[in-house]
């Protein structure tokens, strides 16, 4: 780990998902909650504003298609508890947010099961122009056995498989973004009725074991061109699929100590695969409860967990850790629990159990009602601000990934009150970095670095 007498730097970005229930359960019923605004296409400009005033890296919009019908068998719980169903595309609602922002960053969650890459690399082309490179991409394997089934399939491909796939599906888009348009192939040569010189466009010739793509991409060099790779899985082969891939990754853990090891582990793959330790930021899932004095915010957080709903936490945990809940005594452990679906939060809760807390059903509900798998801070500004230092150095995370109790109350709270806390100590920006998402977050420039798994298949390196 680096050394520096400076105090480290904390970054923010914002969690949420086109959707009424994301990852405090229960809380849409809160009466200050808008969350039902989802489909108001104001709900996100305001919210794109609000998170750009406080200097958010970006908003991070999760998906999923499918839904968390594991627990009970049936999705029932899921639609009477609003668990993440209804959703919408998170990708419709980008170009508007980026009409009322200059900097804020998107991350759009996409699968790579269940889309041709050739379709889907337009979309993400269009999206860097309509931003001027303000997008990432959010790669998923997926999980919920219920998105294969409506896919076709009779299940997901295990878990290794899904990302055997999506190392070639990864392949694909770097072909056709980074290796198919030379920059200047665009001429618009008014007089010679030339547009595209179309010796400086080419074929990408894709011949692989899940994809055959001959031909080009269809549009023009964006300002990032690969737009930047956003990963979530720990796991040990999510880890290697990172440290090839990502420039952002996100992570969780009820913890220090066991953030601590998914960072060290994450750092140690990047270095493995020839990258900085650095070369990617890490955020952590965290939720913020805070008002203006310690009294206040405690109420506030004793209100929220009225309306929190632990058997909707458990329907949606059952679907993360791909395992019945319901099937299980209230009393009985989890830590032999083995899974298909996101590995990294069954681990998370073996590794509490490892160091002497035996993690039952009734400890799942209860701490993921609010906040999920990640922690709750709750208190006045300074007494955020403490805890937000006390994990960054404690576990060198880069940032913190913050879901909301309600929104958007919570994402106004910090803005208001833990924005400022931390400026003042001179550890939060107070103006962004010019250039592209890819530029604020690495200050490197716009494109993908020479390291990077993307770049060697630029059309340079023909």
């Amino acid at each position: 780990m680096q050394k520096c007498s400076m105090p480290k730097q904390i970054r923010f970005n914002a969690f949420d998902m086109s959707c009424v229930g994301h990852i405090s359960a229960g809380t849409w019923r809160h009466p200050d909650d808008q969350a039902y605004r989802y489909t108001d296409i104001d709900y996100w400009t305001e919210l794109a504003q609000t998170l750009e005033n406080g200097i958010f890296d970006g908003i991070f919009i999760a998906d999923v298609l499918g839904t968390y019908d594991v627990y009970g068998n049936s999705h029932d719980g899921a639609l009477a508890k609003a668990t993440q169903v209804p959703v919408t595309d998170p990708l419709m609602v980008v170009s508007a947010m980026a009409a009322v922002t200059k900097n804020l960053g998107f991350g759009v969650t996409a699968g790579t099961a269940y889309e041709h890459p050739y379709p889907f690399s337009r979309r993400i082309s269009t999206l860097d122009h309509l931003t001027k490179g303000r997008v990432g991409w959010n790669v998923v394997t997926g999980y919920l056995p219920s998105a294969a089934r409506n896919m076709g399939n009779t299940d997901q491909l295990e878990h290794d498989a899904r990302y055997d796939h999506a190392d070639e599906y990864l392949e694909v888009l770097y072909k056709l973004w980074e290796g198919s348009w030379e920059d200047d192939a665009v001429i618009r040569d008014r007089e010679s009725g030339i547009y595209t010189d179309p010796a400086k466009v080419h074929d990408i010739n894709h011949h692989g074991k899940h994809f055959t793509v001959p031909g080009i991409h269809l549009v023009e060099p964006s300002p990032q061109r690969t737009p930047v790779i956003y990963q979530a899985g720990a796991s040990k082969r999510g880890i290697t699929f990172a440290a090839e891939n990502a420039e952002a990754i996100f992570v969780g853990a009820p913890s220090k100590e066991t953030l601590r090891t998914q960072v060290t582990a994450l750092r140690d793959g990047l270095e493995a695969a020839g990258r900085d330790r650095y070369a990617a930021k890490i955020y952590t899932m965290l939720t913020i409860v805070v008002d203006e004095i310690s009294e206040k915010a405690h109420a506030k957080h004793a209100e929220l967990l009225k309306y929190a709903d632990p058997e909707a936490a458990l329907v949606l945990m059952s679907g993360w850790m791909g395992v019945d809940l319901s099937e299980y005594e209230f009393e009985a452990p989890v830590g032999y629990i083995k899974s298909n679906a996101i590995q990294t939060t069954v681990d998370a809760f073996k590794q509490e159990s490892d160091e002497g807390r035996e993690w039952t059903v009734r400890d799942i509900a209860e701490y993921s009602k609010l906040g999920g798998y990640g922690p709750v801070l709750v208190g006045s500004p300074s007494e955020v601000a403490d805890q937000l230092q006390e994990w960054a150095e404690a576990t060198d995370v880069d940032g913190f990934n913050l879901s909301y109790a309600i929104t958007p109350g919570s994402f106004h709270d910090v803005v208001k009150w833990v924005v400022p806390e931390l400026q003042k100590r001179g550890v939060y920006p107070t103006e962004y970095v010019p250039g592209t998402l890819r530029n604020k977050l690495h200050g490197r420039g716009d494109q993908l670095p020479r390291e990077h798994r993307g770049a060697q298949f630029s059309y340079k390196n023909r």
